[in-house]
């Protein structure tokens, strides 16, 4: 957990290494996002109290050194009660930081502001922003301009009396826009409504995976401009697995997520460590040379227990589900780009006049020889065919 800020040596190297490592993926056209955790803080020192609550920012001078005061006051834990309230949930593994406080805002924005200049990050996400208002996530952007900003705002998912989440997620996902509305608009959030309910279709109940208006159910459905969806990160999964995707469905969730509306994201464990890299970069090619946005239209053919089917900007058609009878779902000017084990998703192809004419020929038993005939247009006889 966070400490000593400005001091960016760890386990994993030190500072000269973080930013040639940042100045490398900028030489390659990558941003890099800082991971910035401020709702809470871990202290350097004891007072005299007996109590850790004193802060070293990792300066020669006195930025981000802070005491007691800087903390909420109802955290009695560690405050000396002279903190403004707390205006988000608690954390209760360190002392949750005063945002009210204008000396907390001018030196954690400088310090964010320093992570641009210096190391050369690009972007912020934002950890557990329920721990504090949404305003001061607004304040922090405004302050720094980052390219790109992500909120993590974790709330649990509704479920039902058997254990499973219930199919309407509404008030989950307006949460979640309504975060984002209240901290300016511009920042995103990561789509715990779409990750929720995709690990429950996933096993055998892809009918989740349109809502009652007949389109995407999560965050994706109502805001997608400002959704990072994703299967699992740190927490979720990796080694602390607090809430994992069910690993022998991993690729239908990358089939879903990659080919969809939103900004998609891909843990480094799928891609580097299990294998999945051959299978997620097809994905990712496929959404690049089709121009799919995070605001791409999606029209859903199909969402049945064993079977799910959506057409993308009417570029891309994705299939996932154990089903294997699509029916007349895909039409036949699509052709099969990747598939995988219960996935597949098929591209509309781009065939040349020349070669669209050459096959109807072909079909119409036109000999080869008489293709030239044709080259100035479309003949009548072959409209609607």
């Amino acid at each position: 957990m966070p400490g000593r800020l400005y001091d960016l040596t760890s386990k994993y190297g030190n500072q000269d290494g973080l930013k040639a490592l940042v100045k490398a993926y900028q030489d390659n056209g990558i941003q890099s996002v800082a991971d910035i955790v401020i709702n809470h803080r871990c202290a350097e020192k004891q007072d005299e109290r007996g109590i850790w609550c004193i802060f070293e920012g990792g300066t020669p001078d006195d930025r981000l050194d802070w005491g007691p005061s800087l903390i909420c006051s109802d955290d009695t834990k560690y405050s000396d009660g002279k903190g403004n309230p707390d205006t988000g949930a608690d954390f209760g593994g360190a002392p949750d930081i005063d945002h009210k406080n204008t000396r907390v805002q001018s030196e954690l924005s400088d310090w964010m502001n320093w992570l641009k200049t210096e190391i050369g990050f690009s972007g912020w996400r934002f950890d557990f922003v329920r721990g504090y208002a949404p305003e001061f996530t607004k304040l922090y952007v405004a302050n720094t301009k980052p390219s790109f900003s992500v909120g993590e705002y974790w709330n649990s998912i509704a479920y039902g009396s058997d254990g499973k989440p219930e199919y309407n997620q509404d008030n989950h996902r307006n949460e979640l826009a309504g975060w984002i509305g209240n901290a300016g608009g511009e920042v995103t959030a990561f789509d715990f409504t779409t990750k929720g309910i995709l690990q429950a279709a996933v096993q055998g109940e892809l009918w989740r995976l349109k809502d009652s208006n007949g389109g995407p159910p999560g965050l994706i459905g109502i805001s997608p401009r400002n959704s990072v969806t994703f299967i699992d990160n740190h927490d979720t999964g990796s080694t602390q697995k607090l809430w994992p995707f069910p690993s022998d469905k991993a690729m239908q969730e990358y089939a879903y997520t990659l080919t969809h509306p939103g900004i998609p994201s891909i843990f480094y464990d799928h891609f580097f460590d299990w294998g999945l890299k051959e299978e997620i970069s097809k994905l990712t090619a496929i959404r690049s040379r089709n121009g799919i946005k995070p605001d791409s239209a999606v029209r859903i053919l199909a969402a049945d227990a064993d079977l799910y089917v959506a057409s993308i900007d009417d570029k891309i058609i994705t299939k996932i589900g154990p089903r294997l009878d699509v029916g007349n779902l895909v039409p036949p000017t699509f052709k099969i780009a990747t598939s995988g084990k219960d996935y597949s998703v098929w591209e509309k192809s781009q065939h040349s006049k020349s070669q669209l004419l050459e096959r109807i020929m072909v079909g119409r038993k036109i000999p080869r020889s008489q293709a030239g005939k044709f080259a100035g247009g479309w003949p009548k006889t072959f409209c609607g065919c």
